[in-house]
Formats: structure tokens, sequence, C-alpha cells
């Protein structure tokens, strides 16, 4: 962790004449949230201790559109994917890694229509193949033996069909993986999606997010994982309202990496 994060823009990389493997998509979140910089920066030290050749696109990266897509401004959504499509394509942009499985899913299967076809993937999926491949050797650490429960992010679960990645990369750390009641397919949202995340609650009896809280802490758990920065917010409101944030503590599946492994 002592290291300095090595991070190029495509703007540096074109200027140098090289091209990068993938490119990293920061994501809103990712960009200007506290907490999911955080994220962010577990995401860069893995790919920077496997060497791996990557940029982002800094100023240049606007928001996918997911939100105002879901909130159903579909003329805003494709204004935000226009300008961003332009600036894929003009550094001629391949392969996409992603920490939100928003703009995983929106640059996945939404972009495509409008003419932006790269190859787009999960920072857990990326993750579980630097394992596989032998270029991320993973140990517990700090985690060894602890009780993990993941929670499904709707839009890499439900969306596109992907639970095994993210199980995957933390049973490497030789944990306790327990699955709350509701999960996989049946997995419940957070509360944060359909850009639920940026308006007041509805009338009801109990926030979505506090629900899922209470499923995750009924299995007594060390660390409740997620793999999406709004399931992370949700998930630590959630803990916090019940006065368990000592006890149990929310980390993306890449901060777990990146700290069980000190990297």
């Amino acid at each position: 962790m002592s290291e300095p994060l090595k991070i190029k823009t495509m703007a540096d990389c074109m200027a140098a004449g090289e091209t990068p493997e993938i490119l990293f998509w920061v994501g809103c979140a990712g960009s200007f949230d506290d907490r999911a910089k955080k994220i962010t920066k577990a995401i860069v030290r893995i790919l920077n201790h496997v060497d791996m050749s990557f940029a982002v696109l800094g100023t240049e990266e606007g928001c996918t559109g997911d939100p105002a897509k879901r909130a159903g401004n579909e003329f805003l959504f494709q204004m935000q994917a226009f300008q961003n499509i332009q600036v894929l394509n003009g550094y001629e942009v391949k392969k996409i890694v992603t920490g939100c499985p928003h703009c995983f899913n929106t640059l996945k299967n939404e972009y495509p229509d409008l003419g932006g076809n790269y190859e787009v993937i999960h920072h857990t999926q990326l993750i579980q193949q630097l394992i596989d491949t032998g270029k991320l050797k993973v140990e517990g650490g700090a985690f060894k033996g602890k009780k993990i429960t993941y929670h499904d992010a709707c839009y890499l679960g439900r969306a596109n069909d992907e639970y095994e990645a993210p199980r995957s990369v933390i049973e490497k750390l030789d944990v306790e993986l327990a699955e709350m009641k509701r999960s996989r397919a049946n997995g419940l949202c957070c509360g944060a999606g359909g850009a639920q995340m940026f308006k007041e609650a509805e009338e009801g009896d109990k926030e979505v997010n506090i629900e899922r809280a209470e499923e995750a802490l009924e299995l007594s758990p060390n660390v409740v994982a997620t793999a999406c920065p709004f399931c992370n917010t949700m998930m630590t409101d959630g803990v916090k309202l019940k006065e368990q944030e000592e006890n149990v503590k929310v980390y993306d599946v890449a901060e777990l990496i990146a700290n069980a492994n000190d990297l």
C-alpha cells in the first residue's frame, strides 16, 4: 500500500504512442464519492501489482447515463452515451473494466445499439481471471478464517448472470463464505438501483437497504462483501443503523484482495 499509484490517462498514452491493454472506467461513484474512491484505489493497486497496462479517461469520462435512463430520461441518456462513445471510439478502445455494475451493464448491453462496441468486464471477473492464470497470488491475510457474506449486485447478478466470479475470488481468501437466505438469482436489491439512490424514499414500512442489512446480519458475519459502490453505500448505511459497524465491516471484493495481500 506504500507504493504510489501509477495511473495514466488515455490522452497521456496517445501522446506517448502507447496503446493500453484495457481502459479502466472509474464511474461517477468511484470518482467523486469518498468511500467509493477507496474501491477505485484498490482496483488500481491490483492492476499495478500485476503490471497490467491500463489507462483512465480522466476528465474526459462522463456518466454512462444509467441513472438518467432508469429514471425515464431516455433523451439525456442518449446524449451522455453518444458523448462517451465519441471519446471511446476516438481512442479506439477495445476492452473496458469497471468497478460499477451499473456502468458495466450500460456499456456492455446498451452502448452497442448506439455505436459503442467494446469488450466489457467487471472488476471481479478480471480479478478471477488474474488469479486463474497465476498472475495474482492471493492469501487470506487478516481475513483468513473470517465469516464473509456476499451481497449480489442486481446489475452483475440477475442482469448479467455473473454470480460465480465474486464468490470464487472471496473463497480464495480462505474464509467461510456464508450465503444469505436470498442470494444469487433470488437476491434482494440493496435499494439503490433504478435511480432510487438519488431520490427520497417512498411511503412504506421499511427501507429496502435495512431489510437487506438485516438478512446479512442474521448470519453474524465479520464482513459483508459487495461488488458495487452503490451496494456498498446502502449496506454500510444499513449496518450503521443497526449499530453493528464496529463488529461488521463492509468491503468491496477488490478491497478484500488488495488489503489481504497488502498491495
